[in-house]
């Protein structure tokens, strides 16, 4: 913690806000009470909920969602790929000096330090009359279960992280084990369950708060770390897991079908949703000019920078086609997942919007309408090929205004000359107000950001189950969620797509049939959770495959990003490899795969042994000179 020998002074946390406990309207609007006391400060319930509002506010941080839990949870996987100096996280050679690092641990280590303020003044708030002791008790939950969630995810990013459980620190406290931090989280957890209210009793306002069903969620999923971190005791820390998964508050809970309305910006705070972070636009506008900072609205730039760089100008992230050749043949996640060359956009609230789909974005209009105006040789041959469907001659001007992203024929590759696959992420394409750099230049957007649903509880429920030898248990409640992909009975073969190689005349080769119940827990992670902020935490979760003791998340990248070696025609593949030598990225043709240097696509490493684990910013160590780096950095 940035934190050394000076008492937090807590005033600077309170905020002046109205009831009801919400925290996506009012909660937003912020008062600077600093140089106030305690007692003079929080003498009504308002003050004191508002106290609480602000360690939520932690959360609603673009570079903490996107830069800290969203590159970790997908970037590392190779399911997604960043156009920038970012691309560290990709290819492993992440240092303590990367940027982003204290972002991600300085608004989490902030949002504790607030809780850890919160507690005595709630504590005495109750003593005083100042709130009831209902709302009190309510109030004191939230913040557990908050401070659980943040050690969570430090924990399952960093390892052992320092505990940090007092509202006065001197911030140098050495690391505790990855063990006791998340004994510390299942602690924060049992406490909150005992002190929330069911999702069933939040009015309309309070969507977005804690409730008794997230804080059992995240509590399973805790347990599930310790029997990682524990693993002579793993038998017992799974039941626990189970008997949190299983509780009744859970059943308030269900999967939302069709799946494209699971991420639909019309549907937030739904049926699926255990813990979402609140966003909204409440003024100003969404362009750089405003952006985030007040009067504008409480925004985020997690979703239009990783559109297409012909419709946003942006790009900064793209897909694997790997992901997009996994998805078995009819499951419906796979385009509201990735979106490949020639597929359109599938969102309701995209299709139904102002935009009509792709094909009323600004720059696809712009670019159509400059190639209509060229009416003599030479033709406008650039915005023909990007923003036309290119179905009839140049020279005719009958093609019609493209409505795919990109085509089989002419990817979408980016505007700016840098390399990307062509793939971009159909989950993060759902907010109609946004149009990027283009038109109005909507950057920014208030699409609220779930880091827990439904579904990854299921899934995590039927891995417990199989761990346990209830293999039957396990595969029902697994095939909830494949049920609900399939649109009705999912396949009775279990098979992933295709592999990411090609053989020897450049034709996909099937995936080998998955028969063991925990891998097909693993592939369902993927699949299921793939572009939200899960994956990366589920996969080191799962700890070491005792056949090989090796670790699963580094068998798994390998697996899911090159096949059995023994398939490859060319012999095993190697780090840094463009995958993927058939299908819309590949160019030239297949006839040259002793030389694939001038193919699209993406680059893969394999994971190397403790880089699962992130470096500590080196910044925070040369705070509390008891902190130590972790191996390897």
């Amino acid at each position: 913690m940035k934190i050394n020998r000076i008492k937090i002074i807590v005033m600077t946390l309170a905020t002046a806000l109205l009831m009801p406990l919400s925290c996506k309207r009012s909660f937003l609007n912020q008062t600077n009470t600093f140089g106030a006391t305690a007692a003079t400060t929080f003498t009504t319930s308002a003050s004191v909920i508002a106290l609480v509002n602000a360690i939520y506010d932690s959360y609603q941080n673009s570079n903490l969602l996107k830069k800290g839990l969203w590159y970790y949870a997908d970037y590392l996987p190779h399911d997604w790929f960043n156009n920038g100096a970012d691309i560290a996280w990709n290819n492993y050679t992440y240092s303590g000096t990367f940027d982003a690092l204290p972002d991600f641990w300085d608004n989490l280590y902030i949002g504790i330090s607030r809780v850890n303020i919160a507690l005595p003044i709630i504590k005495t708030a109750i003593a005083n009359g100042v709130v009831t002791p209902a709302l009190g008790n309510r109030l004191t939950g939230e913040a557990l279960f908050l401070r659980g969630t943040m050690y969570y995810y430090l924990t399952g990013t960093f390892g052992g992280v320092p505990l940090e459980l007092n509202a006065v620190t001197d911030g140098l406290t050495a690391r505790s084990t990855q063990l006791q931090c998340f004994q510390q989280v299942v602690a924060d957890m049992q406490a909150a369950e005992g002190l929330l209210v069911s999702k069933t009793q939040l009015t309309s306002a309070d969507l977005g708060r804690a409730t008794t069903g997230a804080a059992y969620a995240y509590e399973g999923s805790a347990q599930m770390w310790l029997a990682e971190s524990d693993p002579a005791n793993a038998t017992a820390h799974y039941t626990a897991a189970l008997k949190a998964f299983n509780n009744p508050e859970l059943n308030n809970y269900s999967l939302v079908t069709p799946y494209v309305n699971v991420g639909e910006y019309n549907n937030q705070n739904n049926a699926e949703s255990i813990f979402e972070i609140q966003f909204d636009l409440t003024g100003g506008n969404q362009s750089w000019g405003d952006s985030w900072q007040p009067p504008g609205g409480e925004l985020g730039w997690i979703d239009s920078f990783s559109w297409p760089s012909e419709i946003t100008g942006e790009g900064y992230d793209y897909g694997s086609p790997a992901l997009y050749y996994s998805y078995q043949a009819g499951d419906t996640r796979k385009l509201v997942t990735i979106m490949g060359p020639g597929d359109a956009n599938l969102s309701p609230g995209i299709i139904n919007s102002q935009w009509g789909g792709i094909k009323g974005y600004p720059n696809v209009v712009g670019g159509f309408a400059a190639y209509m105006a060229k009416t003599t040789a030479p033709y406008d041959t650039a915005d023909y090929y990007r923003y036309t469907d290119a179905s009839q001659p140049i020279n005719t001007f009958n093609s019609k205004p493209i409505n795919t992203n990109g085509t089989l024929a002419h990817p979408w590759y980016g505007t700016d000359g840098t390399p990307r696959s062509g793939f971009v992420c159909a989950k993060k394409w759902r907010d109609p107000t946004l149009t990027g750099g283009s038109g109005p230049g909507a950057l920014f957007g208030s699409q609220d950001q779930v880091l827990m649903r439904y579904a990854e509880v299921l899934l995590s429920k039927a891995e417990c189950e199989i761990r346990l030898g209830m293999t039957a248990q396990g595969l029902a409640d697994l095939n909830k969620v494949r049920s609900r992909a399939f649109n009705g009975n999912p396949p009775a073969i279990f098979q992933d797509g295709n592999l990411p190689q090609a053989d020897a005349n450049g034709n996909p080769i099937p995936a080998p049939v998955i028969t063991d119940p925990l891998q097909m827990v693993f592939s369902e992670y993927r699949h299921e959770l793939t572009g939200e902020y899960s994956l990366m935490y589920l996969l080191r979760r799962a700890g070491n495959d005792a056949a090989t003791g090796k670790a699963y998340d580094a068998e798994l990248i390998h697996l899911w990003n090159t096949g059995p070696a023994s398939q490859y025609p060319y012999g095993s593949r190697p780090n840094s490899f463009i995958i993927f030598p058939y299908g819309p990225t590949h160019n030239p043709p297949a006839g040259i795969f002793n030389d694939l240097s001038g193919n699209q696509g993406v680059t893969y490493n394999d994971l190397p042994q403790g880089r699962d684990l992130l470096p500590l910013p080196v910044s925070e160590i040369a705070l509390n000179p008891h902190l130590k780096q972790n191996p390897g950095y």
